[in-house]
């Protein structure tokens, strides 16, 4: 197709289809015009294909045709195309050498982004002999100079003008819908103009979905002492488009739809549910009720003043080796699109949250990278070893239990992503086996604030009793050699899933006034058992708010509308489940919220006070500088145990401190 022929078939076809969209782009000073690839194929199928083949020739003669037609203002307007044929969306990982050169379509995640920073669009360089102004488009990621002018020399040229536009590097990875079991492939993609813009540039940060419509490019490897045979790919960027990040967009047919309407009317269908929650595991019911309630989620609610109360549940199992905490999350986070298992021996706050990170050899400079939270925004992580994870890196997970985001300042990039994330923590005791007469802070190591925002906690022990160890041993004969179907799911995997994402899609319940007033009367009541000053805190205001997600989740499982007392009434059990296994203190037989959330409980406050009371009497007798012994001496005979731990206790908060060894000292 001669290159006369195909303008004049463009300068018909804008004529005819857009020249009033273009007047009006040109008029707002938008840069851009969209054009549905499938109005130029009815208009001419011959011009279509070539612009597949030849789509480099093809967006050159496009500029000059723009440049011809009449328009308001500097006249320049890029033209993208969209809605190309499915023969042209390519697999990443299915990219290969005869698609250089041709027009594509790639869908995926934003894994890593760069700044925006200007690049040479059009570069003069001036000839040294006999002073020409020789002019090059810059269309590599390499400079281009003169090969030779027409006065036949050939080196020494000087760049004496330059155009520039704003230009980003992006690195996108495949998708969660095909990757399962597979490592996910990922490439380079080119941005330019005005898909730079501040709009743009949102839409294109890390953890965001995105189908990119471009031209496979090739360039050499960068290796030192000389040039590699084995070439880099990227796609220069014709046109981007957001894609919805909800991963519940999962094709549904009508047939599911009725199935999962069905499921929801059946009165067993969280006993189904539970069920098809890692069926070889035998028992832990409770457990897995909560995490099909996490699997659904809560509602995320934004106040008028545009504060955010999150619908994510975050759940942290603890408990003694070999009751299979690690399994249950390798197999809940297949169970969700996008979810992910990552262990904490492993895993750095970078890997969890995000980073800045130096790419010269193809992004160019410091560029952002999102890390396991993110990649999972909107779906489930379950992360074992909880208590491994680095001090430093588990700090970095404050702002995305509560807030849903992750905030990074570093290296002149600033920036907040996305990271709507439900946790699975499963973490092991520090001696071994989960203690019920210890606080939970003493067994395991993490962070008080990180333990508050887990709305449920759960320990799972290994107590030898014959009865239920010959049902759990039966169960695993069963389950892996003589009879595997009867630890088939209730519910098909795929069909859970796309039942997961109806209800996360479609059914938004909101609170009845009965069921409210439930929750409100069970939160009241427990706060009230005991009052005063020494009294046990037995629960708080997170959840309250736990019990309401819940109950909004619980809810959904129903595709109903309204959260119910069925639904309240289920909360309520869970949460009574979770406190009975952290927050009960053995000794009073009441419940201690800080003993669920690492704080210090209100025996060892009362204990502690009692402590300072002793050592206040006995520097009536020896003075500021007490002696360890007196102290432990007079708190025994009123049968004060451990009081070692008290004491250092009272260091580590700074009550008092040694100032010699065997002797303490009030501040």
């Amino acid at each position: 197709m001669e290159r006369e022929d195909i303008i004049e078939k463009f300068s018909e076809f804008l004529h005819d289809n857009y020249y009033s969209e273009m007047i009006t782009a040109a008029t707002e000073g938008r840069k851009s015009l969209s054009i549905d690839f499938g109005v130029l194929d009815k208009f001419d199928p011959d011009l279509a294909d070539y612009v597949l083949d030849n789509p480099e020739e093809v967006f050159s003669i496009l500029t000059d045709v723009v440049r011809q037609i009449d328009l308001p203002g500097e006249g320049k307007i890029n033209i993208r195309f969209f809605n190309l044929p499915d023969s042209k969306n390519i697999r990443i990982r299915n990219i290969r050498s005869e698609h250089i050169g041709k027009l594509i379509v790639v869908e995926g995640q934003v894994k890593r982004a760069s700044e925006v920073r200007p690049e040479v669009s059009e570069a003069v360089f001036q000839c040294p002999e006999c002073g020409a102004r020789i002019s090059i488009i810059q269309t590599e990621i390499f400079m281009k100079i003169p090969i030779e002018c027409e006065c036949g020399c050939r080196k020494g040229f000087k760049l004496i003008e330059e155009k520039l536009y704003d230009a980003r590097w992006i690195a996108i990875e495949e998708l969660f819908e095909i990757t399962e079991g597979e490592r996910p492939s990922e490439i380079r993609i080119f941005l330019k103009e005005d898909l730079t813009s501040p709009r743009m540039q949102n839409k294109t940060e890390p953890g965001n979905r995105v189908k990119i419509i471009g031209v496979l490019k090739q360039m050499p490897k960068r290796l030192k002492g000389g040039r590699s045979r084995q070439m880099d790919i990227y796609i220069d960027t014709n046109n981007v488009q957001s894609v919805e990040t909800e991963w519940e967009e999962l094709d549904i047919q009508p047939e599911e739809e009725k199935k999962i309407v069905e499921l929801a009317k059946d009165p067993e269908i969280y006993t189904k549910l539970v069920a098809s929650i890692a069926p070889a595991l035998f028992g832990m019911e409770d457990i897995k009720e909560a995490i099909v309630l996490q699997l659904f989620g809560g509602v995320m609610h934004i106040q008028k003043d545009k504060s955010r109360a999150r619908g994510d549940i975050h759940i942290l199992l603890v408990g003694d080796p070999s009751t299979a905490k690690s399994v249950m999350m390798k197999v809940v986070s297949g169970l969700i699109p996008r979810g992910r298992y990552v262990s904490g021996k492993g895993v750095t706050g970078a890997g969890l949250t995000a980073t800045v990170v130096k790419d010269e050899e193809f992004l160019g400079g410091w560029v952002l990278e999102a890390g396991a939270l993110v990649m999972s925004n909107r779906s489930l992580i379950c992360i074992d070893e909880f208590e491994k994870i680095e001090k430093t890196d588990q700090v970095a997970m404050h702002e995305a239990m509560e807030q849903g985001t992750i905030s990074i300042a570093k290296a002149n990039i600033v920036a907040t992503l996305p990271a709507q994330t439900a946790i699975l923590g499963g973490g092991n005791p520090k001696f071994g086996r989960f203690d019920p007469f210890m606080p939970i802070k003493e067994q395991i190591d993490v962070p008080e604030t990180l333990l508050t925002r887990f709305d449920l906690k759960f320990a799972l022990r290994d107590i030898p009793n014959p009865e239920q160890d010959e049902r759990v041993a039966e169960h695993i004969l069963k389950a892996r050699h003589f009879e595997e179907d009867t630890v088939m799911p209730a519910i098909d995997a795929n069909l859970l899933k796309k039942y997961i994402a109806y209800a996360r899609k479609k059914i938004h319940p909101k609170l009845t006034r009965e069921a409210g007033n439930t929750l409100k009367d069970f939160f009241v009541k427990l706060r009230g058992r005991v009052v005063g000053e020494e009294a046990p805190v037995a629960i708080t205001l997170r959840q309250y708010e736990a019990l309401i997600r819940m109950a909004e989740a619980s809810a959904k499982i129903r595709l109903h509308e309204n959260v119910t007392m069925e639904d309240a009434m289920r909360s309520i059990r869970l949460m009574k489940v979770s406190l009975r296994d952290f927050g009960l203190d053995q000794e009073t037989g009441q419940f201690d919220i800080d003993r669920a959330e690492g704080h210090v409980t209100a025996t060892q406050r009362s204990r502690i006070r009692t402590v300072l009371d002793i050592i206040s009497d006995l520097e009536n007798v020896f003075g500021k500088n007490i002696p360890v012994e007196e102290v432990m001496k007079r708190a025994s005979q009123q049968n004060i145990s451990n009081v070692d731990d008290l004491i250092r206790k009272m260091i580590d908060e700074g009550v008092i401190f040694e100032p010699s060894i065997g002797m303490i000292k009030r501040i």
